[in-house]
């Protein structure tokens, strides 16, 4: 036998004989594999999202509209593969899935012992099982959790484009001053900020910026508040309300966001200057002061010089954080007063009125809005349950009885479309018109209904929010620029619109933040598409080559505009519409809260 022969033999020898091995090879590892899967899928436990804990059920539907086929696949699969985070799903199902997963976050509220429920009220749903990847990534598909990451992305981008372009045109034209006539090219000054060198704008757009993370623009609004900021600028008389929400609440979101101390010097020198305005014989404070002087003094028009419910109710969130940051209790303690005020105070019918008189303590008038005059106080309160990490008992009684108020008074279906809206009671009498401000309120609902104790309630208040949130879509679509009016109304000739009045567009920010809250707390992807179409209607007719401006009115866009570009234009519509294309664990609703400015503050551990 040749070399040559002898050397091919022992090739094919050594061929077949690896062969057996690997085959011999393989047979050990299904058989290993088995067991282990069978072994994990016994003993695996906890969810993918939300606040788990062992014998939980799964954590997975967002969309309350969706519970019940999530009843259905429980019949179908008794058992579920579960896991503490998306690495321990990296080690069970696929990475494709694992991508699809990644969405997949649900902000409910965590376990307080004052909060009992039974099993699965709080997660809202039941087992969902699924034993293979292929079988999870069809469920999570069925449920909304697909989401096209490459697609929000660049709506993320753009977002973050007509950001930096507002940005820059108004440090181009207006930096120092209150905000940017985009089209004068000039900046404009208004009463409510105490003078024109109060920089509302910088202030106001200096966490989205933050959040954004234009870090070269972020710098600049925080270079400028250290060194430059100061209630000493305030020249004229300020709206105690608006210097609270845009100053102070964007301070201590800086501070909360970024842990820089002088955010907080800063922010308890905005709230000690408004404290004069609370010295009344009720607690309640007046709406506007004279930094210099201290005098505080009320509109007159507000039913002959009254304070407004609105405005006194929507400093709770601000005060409180600025007590535990500076170690302050006086600021806890003027809003506390407040609270007590409007939680003794007679209300007809469980609802409380626009006006307050702030010598007595007793609400005048009866005029009800949960626009104008009204909104943000309703707001605060179930907020201020969250805030307090759902500790604060008098805030969430009073939300919630006042809540059953409304939907009893303030809640109808229009005749033609069947649309679900507020209505303004003056006298007892329902006014049928909507304000674009009241188009807060299906976030409002929102998050009550993930703070109610039965499925029932869930669902019954998701359903009314996401109604809402329908009618608020229906005002913009219904317009020939599909930008809503700042007034809507129910009537003979007007189904959500508003064909002869109180039709223009001041860049107003509720309805994408109704908008947002669903999409978070539903998962529904309808929300982020209703938010994009308006980015792109504003980008259309409210852009120009140094901002954005308002427009005359929605309904003809060669009306005209309205030259201002709002400081919340940047504090809250870019805001709300650049997290509903992020991940959601950007600013999560599970630490943060956002005040009535979009700027969050965290929620507290006592």
């Amino acid at each position: 036998m040749d070399r040559a022969t002898h050397a091919m033999k022992t090739v094919r020898f050594n061929k077949q004989a690896l062969a057996i091995l690997a085959a011999c090879f393989i047979f050990l590892l299904c058989i290993v594999s088995y067991f282990s899967t069978s072994s994990f899928e016994q003993h695996k436990t906890v969810v993918v999202g939300g606040r788990p804990r062992v014998g939980e059920k799964l954590v997975a539907v967002r969309d309350v509209a969706n519970r019940h086929r999530a009843d259905e696949l429980q019949e179908e699969h008794p058992r579920v593969i579960h896991a503490k985070s998306v690495g321990e799903v990296e080690r069970v199902v696929s990475q494709e899935t694992v991508e699809r997963l990644k969405p997949a976050r649900v902000d409910l509220k965590p376990q307080v012992q004052e909060k009992t429920s039974t099993e699965g009220e709080e997660t809202g749903v039941g087992k969902a099982p699924v034993q293979t990847s292929e079988g999870l990534e069809k469920l999570i598909g069925k449920i909304h959790y697909e989401d096209k990451d490459e697609e929000n992305d660049l709506r993320r981008q753009k977002v973050k484009e007509i950001m930096i372009h507002a940005w820059q045109g108004y440090k181009n034209y207006s930096w120092g001053a209150n905000e940017l006539k985009p089209m004068a090219k000039t900046p404009n000054s208004q009463n409510i900020f105490g003078g024109s060198q109060m920089p509302a704008t910088i202030v106001d757009a200096a966490d989205t910026l933050f959040i954004m993370d234009l870090k070269d623009q972020y710098k600049e609004a925080r270079d400028y508040i250290e060194k430059n900021f100061s209630m000493t600028k305030s020249t004229s008389t300020l709206s105690v309300f608006e210097t609270t929400i845009r100053f102070l609440g964007g301070l201590v979101s800086l501070y909360a966001l970024t842990q820089e101390k002088f955010y907080i010097d800063k922010a308890r020198e905005v709230g000690e200057a408004l404290l004069p305005a609370f010295n009344t014989p009720s607690g309640i404070p007046k709406s506007n002061l004279d930094v210099a002087s201290k005098h505080a003094s009320n509109y007159g028009w507000a039913n002959g010089g009254q304070s407004i419910l609105s405005e006194v109710g929507s400093l709770h969130l601000e005060f409180l954080y600025l007590s535990r940051i500076a170690n302050a209790p006086i600021f806890e303690k003027k809003v506390k007063k407040i609270r007590d005020a409007l939680e003794k105070a007679e209300k007809p019918n469980g609802l409380y009125s626009n006006y307050i008189n702030p010598d007595t303590g007793k609400f005048t008038g009866s005029h009800m809005s949960l626009g104008a005059l009204g909104d943000s106080f309703y707001e605060y309160l179930i907020k201020s349950y969250v805030q307090s990490n759902y500790t604060d008992r008098q805030a969430k009684n009073m939300y919630w009885d006042v809540s059953d108020a409304i939907q009893k008074h303030m809640i109808k279906v229009s005749k033609q479309s069947k649309l679900t809206y507020t209505v303004e009671l003056n006298g007892g009498q329902p006014q049928h018109k909507m304000g674009h401000l009241a188009c807060f309120v299906p976030g409002m609902f929102a998050l009550q209904a993930i703070n109610e104790d039965t499925e029932e309630e869930k669902s019954r208040i998701m359903t009314l929010a996401e109604e809402l949130a329908k009618t608020c879509h229906e005002s913009y679509i219904r317009s020939e620029t599909h930008i809503g009016p700042e007034m809507f109304y129910f009537n003979d000739m007007d189904e959500a619109t508003s064909k002869h009045s109180e039709n223009g567009y001041i860049q107003r920010p509720e309805v994408i933040e109704g908008w947002f809250y669903l999409w978070r707390l539903t998962g529904k992807t309808m929300y982020r598409d209703w938010v994009w179409d308006a980015v792109q209607a504003v980008e259309k007719y409210c852009r120009v080559d140094s901002g954005f401006t308002g427009l005359q009115n929605v309904y003809n866009p060669k009306a005209g505009r309205d030259d201002v570009m709002q400081s919340f234009f940047l504090a809250e519509f870019l805001k709300y519409a650049y997290l509903t294309f992020a991940d959601d664990s950007l600013i999560s609703l599970e630490k943060w809260v956002f005040n009535t400015e979009a700027h969050p503050v965290p929620i507290l551990n006592h």
